[in-house]
């Protein structure tokens, strides 16, 4: 993972000083090294249900449970144009950081308050009219099978300033690689999809669909 990050940066970097405006494929190539390597070298398969559900193109918000490095990989193989918003410490990082905002990705200050939260409506906006799916994590942070995170409301005022459903997804993967830890275990990552929740849908029901969907009645 990490080879194959620092040498795709120092490409991207190359292409990008040289002009390029469409950087999308250095990380989709990098999350299709690292899945393979998984699979081959560490037992890590993936299985996806629900893909009824899937965005095959143009805009759309996912509501993703958040569990390990993995899920940042599987996404990035599984949709055509996917836009994370992460946290703007992230862009600090060597290499890799720098190319977070040119290749879509969109920063968040979440020490920011209400104008960070606008401002991210508003990027957000901009990827959607653009025809990209956004994956946002409402747990904020990786989160340990087995545990609960209060969930963020940020991602339902976006569905709402977009009139746009949200597409909740579960998963086990920190049953093979855990949140913060660099131990993988063999075994099978499940991803869930789960029908669309409409924009107009009350607050405190979409929280509450997404509790569930998370922590009672999804991927174990």
């Amino acid at each position: 993972m990490f080879a194959a990050g620092a040498a795709l940066s120092i490409w991207g970097h190359i292409i990008w000083r040289l002009g390029a405006s469409h950087l999308d494929s250095v990380p989709k190539r990098w999350a299709r090294i690292c899945i393979a390597a998984l699979r081959l070298l560490c037992g890590v398969k993936l299985r996806v249900e629900g893909r009824e559900f899937l965005p095959q193109s143009g805009g759309a918000i996912l509501a993703a449970q958040h569990q390990s490095t993995l899920d940042i990989l599987i996404w990035l193989t599984l949709l055509p144009d996917p836009s994370f918003v992460f946290k703007r410490e992230l862009s600090k990082i060597p290499l890799f950081g720098t190319l977070l905002e040119p290749t879509g990705m969109i920063p968040v200050n979440r020490g920011g308050a209400s104008q960070a939260l606008r401002k991210m409506i508003a990027d957000c906006a901009v990827a959607l009219t653009a025809g990209r799916q956004i994956i946002i994590f409402p747990e904020g942070t990786r989160v340990a099978p087995g545990k609960r995170a209060r969930l963020h409301p940020g991602i339902i005022a976006l569905a709402k300033a977009n009139a746009l459903p949200l597409i909740p997804a579960a998963t086990n993967s920190g049953l093979c690689w855990g949140p913060r830890a660099f131990h993988i275990s063999p075994g099978t990552v499940t991803l869930k999809l789960y029908p669309p929740i409409p924009p107009e849908t009350p607050q405190h029901e979409i929280l509450t669909t997404l509790a569930a969907t998370f922590y009672d009645h999804g991927v174990k």
